[in-house]
């Protein structure tokens, strides 16, 4: 219980960010070692901070289709995140992978609201890429990195107009169910799961702001499966969204989905005419979790 005390207390010092970010420093490889390549960028946020990011260049050889910023989650870097969009080089589209402040190399400590500053950074990084320009432009975030992508894009309405879609997957519906459940794995705070995650300020939860992404094609990929983030969060975020909207279920873990050939394809197709995607609608249509990924 004093240590349940004594958690209490950094909360109220520190706010929600203790709750919701867990970077880890330094990165322990690149994407030349899964055989992508790939050129470090520095990014400068507005406050000064200096941040690391990876622009993966489409498979050379292979038509450019469009750009992909991806957002990760809120655990470990982008390395650990790489398995996410590896694969999209190879079907023609070049991504920048960037690591928030605090994550990996990218200078300071991640907390809310400065961490939208770096997503602003990433937007100014595309507009000085050459690379870039007049070709379909979309965002891709999983888990905690889709709740900053919405919040983002609902109070950024000029970066939101340059998009042609955005992908979240596996993205919680808010901030305060986030530290709940964070606090819920622990016996040492299980009991006071409630009260602590009431210091979490949700007006910048997910929720709050999708409703007001008019007009920007969205898809939501969420597992019926996932231990982290409840379905329940993805199916709020559609009825919450305008149109036009896709929720596509998907089987697997937690913010699993391109480790599956299946769910890889259906984001092709979603990228190809964002406006009339539909989206696979049958749970007959699932791939089964326990089949080979």
């Amino acid at each position: 219980m004093m240590r349940a005390l004594v958690l209490l207390v950094i909360v109220l010092l520190q706010g929600c960010s203790s709750l919701l970010f867990y970077p880890a420093k330094g990165l322990p490889f690149t994407p030349e070692r899964a055989g992508l390549a790939f050129r470090d960028e520095y990014l400068v946020a507005a406050d000064g901070t200096r941040l690391n990011a990876w622009w993966l260049p489409a498979k050379a050889g292979v038509e450019v289709k469009g750009t992909v910023l991806y957002l990760h989650g809120n655990g470990g870097n982008m390395a650990m995140h790489l398995g996410a969009p590896w694969w999209l080089p190879e079907q023609g589209y070049q991504v920048l992978m960037l690591d928030y402040r605090g994550y990996g190399l990218s200078e300071g400590e991640p907390s809310l609201p400065e961490i939208y500053q770096d997503i602003d950074a990433a937007f100014a990084q595309l507009d000085d890429t050459a690379e870039v320009r007049g070709i379909p432009l979309f965002v891709l975030a999983q888990s905690l990195g889709g709740a900053l992508a919405v919040h983002y894009l609902a109070e950024h309405p000029q970066q939101a107009k340059r998009l042609d879609a955005l992908i979240i997957d596996g993205t919680p519906a808010s901030y305060r169910e986030v530290a709940q459940y964070v606090l819920s794995t622990s016996w040492l705070t299980w009991l006071l799961q409630v009260p602590l995650s009431e210091f979490v300020p949700d007006d910048e939860s997910a929720i709050t702001a999708i409703p007001r992404l008019k007009g920007l094609p969205l898809l939501i990929y969420h597992s019926i499966d996932d231990p982290v983030v409840p379905v329940s969060n993805a199916i709020s975020l559609y009825q919450a969204a305008p149109a036009p909207r896709v929720l596509q279920l998907t089987r697997g873990g937690h913010v699993q989905t391109f480790n599956d050939p299946t769910w890889r394809e259906v984001l092709l197709l979603f990228m190809s005419d964002p406006q009339g995607f539909k989206g696979l609608r049958r749970l007959a249509e699932v791939p089964n979790s326990e089949s080979p990924q």
